[in-house]
């Protein structure tokens, strides 16, 4: 019996070859990469005496570090959704992920770019 964990994605089909498997799995590390890049520039924001008034400092700390856990979680699910689709012969999940990223950096541009703009 197979023991590995998720069963969700374990639990079904049959083992690719090695090398896709470790590919996703390099893959879902660079989300986690991205992921705590983001959480790392939300801790900065907040931690360094920045030229920004408190509220939109803290909104846009708040932001970078959601979208660092956001980004670290889709990651994990991207991971388990291509394992899961390689398993079974399905086809491979469209790149959402990549979407959710761009546009929560627009908003912090944005909000980057008004404080700017404004001061």
């Amino acid at each position: 019996m197979d023991e590995r964990w998720p069963r969700q994605v374990y639990g079904v089909g049959e083992d690719p070859d090695a090398r896709f498997t470790l590919a996703n799995e390099r893959t879902m590390l660079a989300w986690i990469r991205t992921a705590l890049a983001l959480i790392a520039a939300g801790v900065l924001v907040d931690a360094v005496n920045l030229p920004i008034a408190d509220g939109p400092r803290r909104w846009l700390a708040a932001g970078l570090v959601l979208l660092g856990a956001i980004t670290a979680t889709g990651g994990w699910f991207r991971w388990a959704r291509t394992e899961r689709a390689m398993r079974t012969g399905a086809p491979m999940p469209a790149p959402t992920l990549g979407a959710v990223i761009v546009g929560g950096l627009l908003v912090a541009a944005a909000l980057v770019l008004t404080v700017i703009l404004l001061r």
